[in-house]
């Protein structure tokens, strides 16, 4: 990663005033002078800043009930909320996928950027389960149509698990598993099939699970979930 995330990453001060500190000559790596834009790794290098070494820090991951209306953004042209008013100060932490402002649900945040180039890569097919009420077609005619392929830009959308059943109101009640996390894809894949979305929400995330967390609440990953992210993908 680069130098100065590297630095922010690890507490020792804002990306900005990282730069600052390379400019200034007060950073080296591996015994020589540090350049602004050089990558490292904290965990193989040795930094240090005026002579002191800068630790690695510890990664964190977070998991998310995002409510509807949230920005998955650190701020918002709009003014509209962010997830990250949610959720605690941690430095370098960033969203794994994003959720766009009017679906809810799980989403993953780490300072861990391999974890979380494995969670989203389309070469790992991680899954990801939704729930969207839906309205427009019968439950069985969505049912035959998610029976066969669905191409979306040229590509299959990567439905692994479907799940359909009759909802108040003439609405339809649908859990869908995907094995890829392009941008809006659940509400494409609807749209591009004749029916709306009213609500949506992403139930899980690779190994991790939504579960009864409240929306706008967050909590740490479990080891046992910590360890399954560890080896996924790989």
């Amino acid at each position: 990663m680069r130098l100065q995330r590297a630095l922010a990453r690890a507490g020792v001060a804002s990306r900005r005033t990282a730069e600052a500190l390379i400019r200034a000559g007060r950073v080296r790596v591996n015994g020589q002078l540090a350049s602004l834009g050089q990558s490292a790794d904290p965990a193989r290098d040795r930094i240090t800043v005026d002579g002191h070494r800068v630790q690695p820090a510890k990664s964190v991951w977070i998991a998310l009930n995002k409510p509807l209306g949230y920005v998955v953004s650190r701020s918002d042209p709009e003014r509209r909320p962010t997830v990250f008013s949610l959720l605690p100060d941690v430095p370098g932490l960033t969203y794994v996928g994003r959720l766009d402002v009017m679906t809810a649900g799980l989403l993953l945040l780490t300072t861990d950027g391999e974890g979380a180039n494995r969670l989203t890569h389309p070469r790992y097919e991680v899954e990801r389960r939704y729930r969207a009420l839906v309205h427009g077609r019968r439950p069985e005619e969505i049912r035959k149509l998610l029976e066969r392929p669905v191409v979306i830009d040229r590509r299959p959308v990567a439905i692994r698990d479907v799940k359909v059943r009759p909802a108040d109101g003439g609405r339809t009640d649908l859990v869908i598993t995907l094995a890829e996390g392009r941008y809006r894809i659940v509400r494409r894949l609807c749209e591009h099939l004749g029916f709306k979305v009213e609500r949506l929400t992403r139930l899980s995330h690779g190994p991790v699970q939504l579960g009864r967390l409240p929306p706008g609440k967050w909590r740490y990953l479990s080891r046992a979930e910590l360890a399954a992210v560890a080896v996924t993908g790989t």
